[in-house]
């Protein structure tokens, strides 16, 4: 047995896993770069551990930089989730210029409350997701994102699963696939 994934916590299995906090480093230091200040987060679940390491790997770089106030909402990678995410954070941090979200669709709903509030993006606020998933090709403007390469993943738990089948040996090591930052319109 393989997951595409890592397990829950208390669940030992071999898996096939993104670099889930890379991909957090690589959002937080586009932002930086982009001299953002006031940025917060949009995190999943903070019982899964791709939420939790995106999230981690967010705010290690930020604190880094010397960014140490950094407000987080969290969501439960629903498009109303990101969009009630976004406001809680907006009425706790109206000066806030850059948001991380932890998935595409909570990005998307993020952008949709920023625009309800008359903040444009990436103008006032620049917004990041995670996935590459369809939504950010279709969101206006398109949207920054971080790629998981989610086909390269299941066909290597595959290929994997296939060899303990067909020898009975279990290759050992959990490989770790690279994420990617994909710079569109919105960041």
């Amino acid at each position: 047995m393989r997951c595409a994934g890592r397990p829950p916590d208390g669940i030992d299995l071999p898996f096939v896993d993104m670099d889930n906090r890379d991909g957090g480093r690589q959002a937080a230091e586009h932002l930086l770069l982009n001299n953002r200040k006031h940025i917060a987060t949009i995190a999943g679940p903070p019982t899964l551990p791709a939420a939790r390491d995106r999230l981690e790997g967010f705010r290690q770089t930020l604190r880094d930089a010397g960014v140490l106030d950094m407000p987080v909402a969290y969501g439960d990678f629903t498009h109303a989730s990101g969009a009630h995410a976004m406001q809680w954070l907006l009425q706790r941090a109206p000066h806030l210029d850059a948001v991380f979200a932890a998935s595409d669709v909570m990005a998307a709903g993020a952008m949709q409350t920023l625009r309800r509030a008359g903040r444009k993006v990436p103008d006032d606020v620049a917004v990041i997701g995670y996935d590459d998933a369809p939504v950010a090709r279709h969101t206006s403007p398109t949207l920054t994102t971080v790629r998981q390469p989610v086909e390269e993943m299941a066909t290597l738990a595959a290929r994997l699963l296939l060899m303990t089948l067909g020898d009975g040996d279990n290759p050992k090591g959990n490989p770790v696939l690279p994420t990617e930052l994909v710079v569109r319109e919105s960041a």
